[in-house]
């Protein structure tokens, strides 16, 4: 039976909790191994669907996977026995189009699915593919797949249209096993991208300017193995940090790097929310109720589209009226309507929600759509009175660990069921 949440609500959340690896720098990182014959050991891997997904893709594309004694993973591809990435593990997962560049470097071949795994709108790969062809490959599609050819991927100067993480990500990599220099112009500036480049330079990559706009790759004949230790999730760290703050709680968050979260903990602090920054640690306490605030999301170091979703839910219980306005995604709106059912006041007008803040939110059966309105409705059944039942929490499994066992171990009465 599908599996659903069950949240007793209007409990105070107090003690420590810890981060998890981050989901969107342990995917690419595990790409990476696909682009040399000697293992790649991820130290700290989440327990994620994604991850799980991600590794049985590379075992399909000949890879040995092995969890080790510490509970890192160690990957190694010493042939690629295949240069296809199939649609039924590809429309799981859009990350999966990361194996595109790696397979592309290391095999001259590579044929991937068109990636799915979303519901909050179109997030085309042509800003990938244009840069591929910039690297000297060809490129077609075909039947739902990206076919792409290169005798030898060469060096070259590429500028994205838009700021594409994935799309750095996916070129970093091509890039590192390319002949002569590359130079990516309008990088993403992610700490998951800057986190897959320092991967990339332990297994001997010449890369400069990762975390700014300008990324220069030297590409190198042969790449090694390594081992690497990925960043705290930045994104489960802000939930966790939200959930403390929507509950009116006590709550301590470890294991994470507060500068990956700044426009976060500055919006926070905006909203009346109590925060004592350490280096590896948030304390936060909630207000007896949030003020209003306005957010835009941006790429890096802006306000993340990621945890838009569960500032929204703050805002909902604010005292007075807020704005939201996506610009990164056109359908990340998904969580109102379930929200509503919940008693928020929110107004949406294309790009641009406006909360009303209520002075509470009320149990209800609510379903989530997709990874981050999931995290949201769990924030809102928190803070509900009465019980909040949540179904389709395979979503909220794909990018949080454990999360209602981490809840649950500071206070929140939250049960996972199957019936």
């Amino acid at each position: 039976m599908p599996a659903r949440l069950e949240i007793e609500g209007g409990i105070p959340l107090s003690g420590t909790v810890a981060v998890s690896a981050a989901k969107n720098a342990t995917l690419p990182a595990l790409a990476a191994a696909l682009l040399t014959a000697r293992p790649v050991v991820i130290e700290n891997p989440p327990g994620l669907a994604d991850v799980t997904t991600l590794t049985r893709l590379l075992e399909r594309l000949g890879a040995t996977v092995t969890r080790q004694a510490d509970g890192a993973t160690r990957v190694q591809v010493e042939r690629v026995t295949s240069s296809e990435a199939p649609y039924d593990l590809v429309s799981t997962m859009r990350a999966s189009v990361l194996v595109l560049g790696p397979l592309l470097a290391r095999t001259g071949v590579a044929r991937v699915a068109l990636p799915g795994g979303c519901a909050i709108g179109v997030r085309p790969i042509d800003q990938h593919l244009k840069g591929f062809k910039k690297l000297g490959a060809d490129i077609s599609i075909e039947r739902g797949y990206v076919e792409a050819r290169a005798s030898r991927l060469k060096g070259a100067r590429i500028t994205t249209d838009l700021v594409t993480v994935t799309g750095t990500e996916n070129l970093m990599m091509a890039a590192a096993a390319a002949e002569g220099t590359t130079v990516i112009e309008n990088a993403a500036r992610e700490p998951e991208v800057s986190d897959l480049a320092r991967l990339l330079s332990a297994m001997g990559a010449r890369i400069d300017g990762a975390g700014t706009s300008r990324i220069e790759i030297e590409g190198v004949a042969d790449l090694g193995g390594a081992r690497h230790r990925v960043i705290p999730d930045r994104i489960e760290a802000g939930t966790l940090i939200v959930a403390g703050a929507i509950t009116r709680g006590d709550l301590t968050v470890t294991g994470l790097a507060p500068e990956h979260l700044s426009a976060v903990l500055a919006k926070l602090e905006e909203c009346g929310v109590t925060l004592d920054v350490a280096a590896d640690r948030v304390r936060v306490r909630g207000p007896e109720r949030p003020r209003p605030a306005d957010v835009i999301t941006s790429p890096f170091p802006g306000f993340p589209t990621d945890m838009q979703a569960q500032v929204m839910t703050l805002f909902g219980l604010a005292d007075g009226l807020s704005r939201v306005t996506e610009t990164i995604f056109e359908n990340r709106f998904m969580h109102v309507a379930e929200l509503a059912r919940m008693g928020a006041r929110i107004e949406t007008d294309g790009a641009t929600a406006v909360i009303r803040g209520v002075s509470a939110y009320q149990g209800a059966p609510v379903m989530a759509s997709d990874l981050r309105a999931s995290a949201a409705l769990v924030l809102a059944g928190l803070a509900a009175r009465g019980q909040t039942s949540i179904s389709r929490v395979y979503h909220l499994d794909r990018g949080y660990e454990r999360l209602e066992v981490k809840l649950a171990g500071v206070g929140a009465r939250i049960e996972r069921k199957r019936s």
